[in-house]
């Protein structure tokens, strides 16, 4: 897999073919710093630094892993090491593995770190953090972006996130995810995210979105909303969320009507976000059945779950919803209006979609956030001590080769 021709600068980082992505640009990330870490990592690090002060140092290696596949998404992880070391003035080694981006399997070591025990012992808590869920989230993102390449994904995590410094690195692995999709299969991936704080990953200056159900609760109608939107940002596309009143198709054709000039030029899009409590507009289990039938007939019978069969033809943001939008709009003369959907956009939505072929234009997600926590829990064991191999019995395959 190809990578930027662009180093890191700092600690001597490397890599299979000794190159490396453009180094990010963190700010959580480098939380907490060296007067901190002794609040927040475990207990026994502490008194196991404490030890090696009093009985002498030793230079160590460990081999990071995890025990599922995942996206290698270490920067973050990588860049608080270097901080870290830099402020104690320590000297410390990473070996990466494998690219950034890259497939990485369960068991195998992601990364070596070497330096001194005093140095790296209190720091393992911290770097595995900012390591395990990037890399899960990472994989999920990528697999979003491989199964829907011609659609644009918006991060939209940052509502579901514990906080800022979980924010910046959901969005961080996200763009992982998605430039090893954009390098694999061409996919367009994630075009920007949420907030100006972490646009940054995604090549921007600012978070990219519109208008939340506040405004159009607010406005009083969807109309209202936009044209109140419209008159303060007159420089942004008009995306307009169009299920507040359940009318998703009437609002929708109200706002392209009011707005034709924009709508012609593309620059209007409907955001569909009906929650599952109930259909969309016009729909019903058989209207939507007919929608598929029409549109994409191998989708609903190539369907396996039940899970899979409320994604195509169930309440909330189905596949059938999103064609039945698409049929309103081009009947209306509307063809350059795009859709925009949300709600519950995980690899496994992605995926039936991409089944349905759903004419969707952008995706909103924050469900590539890992759905099972366990899954995200990274590990370090040391495997030398001052260059001789030493592992704890089962863990034998972490020995450098």
């Amino acid at each position: 897999m190809a990578v930027d021709q662009r180093r890191f600068s700092g600690a001597p980082w490397s890599v299979p073919n000794g190159d490396l992505p453009e180094k990010p640009q963190p700010h959580e990330a480098f939380f907490p710093d060296s007067d901190q870490v002794s609040r927040w990592t475990d207990t026994y690090f502490n008194r196991t630094k404490a030890t090696i002060e009093r009985f002498g140092d030793k230079t160590v290696t460990y081999a990071v892993f995890m025990r599922r596949p995942v996206v290698c998404s270490p920067h973050l992880a990588m860049a608080w090491i270097e901080s870290m070391a830099a402020a104690r003035g320590g000297n410390v080694s990473l070996q990466l593995n494998y690219e950034e981006g890259q497939w990485v399997g369960a068991g195998e070591p992601m990364l070596y770190i070497t330096g001194s025990f005093a140095t790296l012992v209190d720091l393992e808590t911290l770097y595995l953090q900012k390591l395990g869920a990037a890399c899960v989230a990472a994989y999920n993102a990528y697999q979003m972006c491989v199964d829907l390449p011609n659609v644009g994904f918006l991060a939209m995590d940052a509502r579901h996130c514990a906080g800022v410094s979980m924010a910046e690195i959901m969005a961080y692995a996200a763009s992982v995810g998605s430039r090893a999709a954009q390098r694999e299969v061409g996919a367009k991936g994630f075009i920007g995210n949420a907030t100006d704080a972490t646009a940054h990953f995604f090549g921007r200056d600012t978070g990219m979105g519109t208008m939340p159900h506040a405004l159009i609760g607010y406005a009083g109608s969807t109309l209202r909303a936009a044209e109140m939107f419209h008159e303060v940002h007159p420089e942004q596309p008009l995306i307009v969320l169009v299920d507040y009143f359940g009318r998703e198709v009437t609002d929708a054709l109200e706002v392209c009507r009011h707005f034709p000039a924009l709508a012609a030029e593309g620059k209007v899009g409907i955001r569909l976000d009906t929650h599952g409590g109930r259909f969309l507009e016009g729909l019903d289990p058989a209207a939507s059945y007919a929608v598929l039938e029409r549109n994409a007939p191998s989708a609903i019978r190539g369907y396996r779950t039940e899970t899979e069969l409320r994604y195509l033809v169930g309440t909330g943001v189905s596949a059938a919803a999103i064609w039945f939008m698409r049929e309103q709009l081009n009947a209306a003369g509307f063809h350059n209006v795009k859709i925009v959907a949300s709600s519950g956009f995980g690899p496994a939505k992605c995926r039936v979609m991409a089944t349905a072929s759903a004419p969707v234009d952008i995706v909103g997600t924050g469900s590539y956030m890992p759905d099972k926590w366990s899954e995200t829990y990274a590990t370090a064991d040391i495997v030398e001590y001052d260059d001789q191999p030493s592992v704890k019995v089962g863990r034998e395959f972490l020995l450098r080769k």
